[in-house]
């Protein structure tokens, strides 16, 4: 038998390799002369870096930033063997870094992830990778394109620094100190909604809030996103109004297309390229994929539904998904490729205990290599 592992983490308990490395070990317990390749797996948000590192080889850099509210902190981004730079915006701009009594998205911006990008640049980079989940800021990019050379600013010509409530600011930009590195790279956006930069579906709408904005600052920042939109046209000659995937990260969807004339593309699509995970494909007989929680958003093109629709243009062979936790109806996953899902959770326990590294890599074991006893009993 030949398996291929290729497991998103769980999130707040187990990296991909970790959960990988528990699978592999159940398998073999029933299965002791199988080749088993382990590919660590993400959809573009937390631990890209990681999974694009690891599975090619490549190494960490460490560079010193300006959190969402300005604080110097260290960041890492990741660099390829090519020579791309992978870069998870939440490293330096990430919402988990501003405490919960200060979050407010009036006050962060992005100016940090401008500083990964523009240390790149300089170390060589002209292909990027930039996954933009997890936030804290609602300054459509302004403070990291700020990081790039660009000025904002106001009616009186002062210049603005590029957090949330200075976006109804701008008066006008500057672009002609933005690095001219820019023009001569390429930008991969790991995106994975369509939201508007404005508007009742826009950045401020549907995320201001879980940042810490209430329905008045909600209010200012999409009238400020407005402004900012209406800007870009004025001086870039771009219109960003309707663009899916432009209110993503708090408009730095918008400011990437416009500004880096980045693409925007589902994540899983541009790691598993990457990855070229093809090419275990051909030669395996089993698959296991799977995250933290199995739910509707699942089969809406994060990492398992991604690796099972690889899987299911090449070859028809059996796609088993696990998580920690299953919620709601997920009859969509058979049809996107998933033959069977399960929970590794063994019964009623704690969120607390199910969370604990030691619990989830037992309990992912054990599932694993029970579902390989059955395996074997029709084979």
């Amino acid at each position: 038998m030949n398996f291929v592992i290729a497991m998103d983490s769980f999130k707040d308990c187990a990296s991909s390799l970790e959960i990988g490395t528990a699978i592999k070990e159940g398998i073999l317990e029933v299965f002791p002369q199988s080749d088993i390749n382990i590919i660590p797996i993400a959809d573009g948000g937390e631990g890209t870096v990681d999974t694009l590192i690891s599975g090619l080889h490549g190494e960490i850099k460490n560079v010193d930033v300006r959190d969402p509210l300005g604080n110097k902190i260290n960041a890492q981004y990741g660099l390829l063997p090519d020579g791309t730079a992978v870069i998870e915006m939440a490293k330096a701009s990430g919402l988990e870094l501003v405490p919960y009594n200060k979050r407010n998205p009036m006050n962060t911006a992005s100016f940090g992830t401008g500083q990964l990008i523009a240390h790149a640049l300089q170390e060589g980079s002209r292909k990027f990778i930039i996954g933009i989940g997890g936030s804290a800021t609602n300054d459509a990019g302004m403070g990291m394109l700020i990081a790039l050379g660009v000025e904002f600013l106001d009616n009186s010509g002062q210049v603005l620094q590029g957090i949330g409530s200075d976006l109804l600011k701008i008066d006008k930009i500057n672009t002609t100190n933005i690095d001219p590195l820019i023009q001569k790279s390429k930008f991969q956006v790991a995106c994975d909604v369509n939201n508007p930069l404005f508007g009742k579906n826009g950045a401020a709408y549907i995320y201001g809030p879980q940042k810490g904005a209430t329905p008045e600052i909600v209010f200012q920042l999409d009238l400020g996103l407005q402004n900012f939109a209406k800007k870009t046209k004025q001086y870039l000659l771009k219109d960003i109004d309707k663009l899916p995937g432009a209110g993503a990260a708090g408009g730095l969807g918008a400011a990437l297309v416009a500004f880096l004339n980045a693409e925007l593309h589902p994540g899983i699509d541009i790691i598993l390229d990457y990855l070229n995970i093809e090419q275990y494909i051909h030669n395996t007989d089993i698959v296991f994929v799977g995250e933290g929680r199995l739910d509707k958003q699942t089969g809406m093109g994060k990492a398992p539904a991604g690796v099972a629709s690889r899987v299911k243009n090449i070859k028809d062979i059996p796609v088993i998904a696990l998580g920690g936790g299953i919620e709601g109806d997920l009859s969509i996953l058979h049809s996107i490729g998933i033959s069977a899902y399960f929970s590794i959770v063994p019964g009623p326990i704690s969120l607390e205990d199910a969370l604990k590294k030691e619990n989830a890599l037992i309990f992912v074991k054990r599932q694993s290599r029970e579902i390989c006893h059955l395996i074997k009993s029709i084979c």
